[in-house]
């Protein structure tokens, strides 16, 4: 097994140090609250030039499958409300591990290893169906997946909990967890602060904020209660206007917890094509926060966006196809690691 360094928890020294109470009442008192801005500083950013921060995405700007998962996970969501209650997870908050610093994990990059990849685990997709015959039922073992992750070099890993339509489920998280030292990403649809809550409560390290899915408001309330939370978030991007949109509050309230991610499959088509983050990666000033998501089958694909500054790249359909998920990843890596030309 590769020696790989535990990740540290977030860094609280600046965004926790001083802070007065929590505007949050639900916030626990073991989550350190954020720091409270002075008078004349809003908490929340003005509105930005791209258009009204109270925008809601219209219904036809949503592509019909994210707007099916969407709407059904809204029904998901008040199910999961009425069977545990603020209180439990509170308490689950309040007991459970300091968070593994995801941020750091993938920003980071050790000496020699030029592309940090978040290496997925999922069991199908609406595009796809089953990825493999074998990961039906109990056939599917995310931690064994996960220790060949760890093995062939991973900086991190993304876990589908998606039930429906991604085959996946929560209790994944804390099975990759208790197998390896890795930070986990919940790869989810989160459309209520609650699942922050459910998140952090099932050990997740980061998560996933599908900026065709929230409105503006919506979008900078989560990274507030995210970070209170000491989550990483990975802010995703398909739509050249939505990343206009949110660019301005990628590390609000405060740097070092948010990431931005550029999905290069077009949920339309439901086709990847690795150049949509080459031709949006100018629109981003700090490429050190930006992760190419989708369409990563080479260790060319990787050369190509390191080229434009992007040292980040999540993996996912590529690696599980392979009857080795770790092997593959390995191959992938392998011509990434030692000095460049």
């Amino acid at each position: 097994m590769s020696s790989t360094r535990i990740c540290e928890t977030p860094d609280e020294s600046t965004a926790c140090a001083n802070a007065g109470p929590a505007k949050n009442p639900n916030t626990p008192a073991t989550i350190k609250p954020m720091p409270q801005p002075p008078d004349d500083q809003p908490m929340r950013p003005d509105p930005t030039p791209d258009g009204d921060p109270e925008r809601i995405p219209n219904a036809h700007e949503i592509p019909a499958t994210l707007r099916e998962i969407v709407e059904h996970k809204r029904r998901e969501v008040e199910e999961r409300k009425s069977q545990i209650s603020m209180t439990e997870l509170e308490a689950m908050v309040a007991q459970a591990e300091p968070p593994r610093n995801f941020f750091r994990a993938v920003t980071r990059h050790p000496p020699g290893v030029h592309t940090s990849v978040i290496a997925e685990i999922k069991r199908r997709s609406p595009s796809a169906g089953l990825i493999r015959p074998e990961y039906e039922g109990d056939g599917f073992k995310p931690e064994t997946i996960a220790r060949q992750y760890l093995d062939a070099g991973a900086s991190a890993i993304s876990c589908l909990t998606d039930e429906k339509f991604f085959g996946g489920h929560l209790s994944f998280i804390e099975r990759i967890k208790d197998a390896v030292p890795l930070p986990v990403l919940r790869k989810d649809f989160i459309i209520d602060p609650w699942q922050l809550w459910e998140s952090r409560a099932h050990g997740a390290d980061a998560v996933l904020l599908i900026a065709e899915c929230l409105n503006e408001s919506d979008l900078i309330d989560m990274l507030i209660l995210a970070q209170q939370l000491q989550l990483t978030t990975l802010l995703e991007v398909h739509a050249m206007d939505n990343l206009l949109r949110v660019r301005p509050h990628v590390g609000f309230p405060h740097p070092g917890y948010a990431l931005l991610g550029i999905n290069n499959r077009d949920l339309e088509s439901m086709t990847t094509d690795l150049n949509h983050t080459l031709r949006l990666v100018d629109m981003v000033e700090d490429r050190t926060i930006l992760v190419s998501e989708s369409g990563i089958k080479t260790p060319d694909d990787l050369a190509r966006l390191r080229t434009h500054g992007v040292r980040i790249a999540l993996v996912g359909e590529h690696l599980m196809r392979h009857e080795h998920p770790g092997t593959a990843l390995k191959a992938l890596l392998k011509p990434t690691i030692g000095p460049i030309d």
